[in-house]
């Protein structure tokens, strides 16, 4: 279960951003060297899949498998972008996250508004269905039709939320401006012209390598870091002791904090997801960079517990499908009805 620290000597989420403000400068040779031990093995890996495809499907396979972890850092990079974090230069971190974009199959430009929507509604019950996971409350779930609870309960099914989810998300979804395209044209330019990079990419790679380049390396290795990339973010926020409110209660930096998790990973997991799972520390100060996540823990050790989740804790997490206004926790489907009956 996640933990919290609210100690009455603890500092507030509010005083946690002025002392937080002190970690939010970026190093460019650091930002350089991070961006750099991420894309070269991640380009080695697509060119050896390549190569030992025609000799081993398998062995192909399995490359490419591994390196969507190279590609998810490369996205958590791209993240770091649309923060302004990873470059003290917002030109240069911009454009570093469009070309990023073109790599993880996301249009920056559309990404970082909706993602942007998403840190300035976290947690709000009045503000849902951009950025987000939906949920429902307990209350919305049972005024809802037996064919829209049927809908709800297949888009929170695992299968559903962390396959074929993340594989529209990825492939089809991000192909348009959706809930940006009547928001002017700097959207559907991001959105085209990332498409447009992704089309001569990839008939470059079919040219080259075949079908099997696209089918052995190019799909597993997209999928498996979208797979991962929508678990991550599912956990950041849907656990059990997570944070929403309804206006005027809902406070943004307190939501901030305690609706969003620590996800404490093993150091190598850590490292392949550029330390997202520290996501109390980069929901309250959005513009630390991500190698400087871990200096606010060591320094702050009171952040350490907070909301704080281990692998084996974030299994029930998929579990968890509704809020409950009342006890105010994530439940279950099961636990709702039951509590209904």
């Amino acid at each position: 279960m996640p933990s919290d620290n609210n100690s009455p000597t603890s500092p507030s989420p509010r005083d946690w951003v002025r002392i937080l403000a002190n970690y939010r400068e970026p190093s460019s040779l650091r930002s350089s060297i991070e961006l750099m031990i991420s894309f070269v093995p991640f380009v080695g890996l697509w060119i050896l899949a390549c190569l030992v495809a025609p000799y081993s499907y398998i062995g192909a396979f399995l490359i490419s498998a591994f390196n969507g972890c190279f590609l998810l850092r490369l996205f958590c990079i791209q993240h770091d972008c649309g923060h302004g974090s990873f470059y003290g230069n917002r030109t240069v971190s911009d454009w570093v996250g469009r070309v990023l974009g073109v790599v993880t199959l996301t249009p920056y430009d559309v990404w970082r508004r909706t993602h942007s929507i998403h840190h300035s509604h976290a947690g709000d019950l009045d503000h849902r269905g951009i950025g987000d996971v939906m949920t429902l409350t307990v209350e919305e779930y049972h005024q809802r039709t037996a064919f829209g609870r049927f809908m709800y309960r297949a888009y929170r099914h695992p299968l559903v939320m962390f396959g074929l989810g993340p594989t529209y998300l990825f492939i089809l979804q991000n192909r348009l401006p959706l809930g940006l395209m009547d928001q002017g044209k700097k959207y559907w330019i991001s959105a085209m012209g990332t498409n447009a990079a992704i089309v001569a990419i990839l008939g470059t790679i079919v040219y080259f390598g075949g079908l099997q380049a696209l089918f052995l390396v190019f799909l597993p290795t997209t999928l498996i870091a979208a797979s991962i990339g929508v678990w991550l973010f599912y956990v950041q926020h849907q656990f059990e002791t997570t944070h929403w409110e309804q206006a005027p209660d809902w406070q943004l930096h307190e939501a901030a904090l305690h609706g969003s998790s620590h996800y404490d990973l093993p150091p190598i997991l850590r490292w392949f997801t550029a330390n997202i799972g520290i996501h109390h520390v980069h929901h309250l100060y959005s513009r630390i960079p991500f190698y400087r996540l871990t200096e606010v823990l060591r320094d702050h050790q009171e952040l350490v517990e907070v909301s704080r989740l281990t692998m084996l804790q974030s299994v029930k997490c998929a579990s968890l499908d509704l809020w409950d206004e009342k006890k105010r926790r994530l439940v279950s489907f099961a636990a709702a009805r039951r509590a209904t009956s």
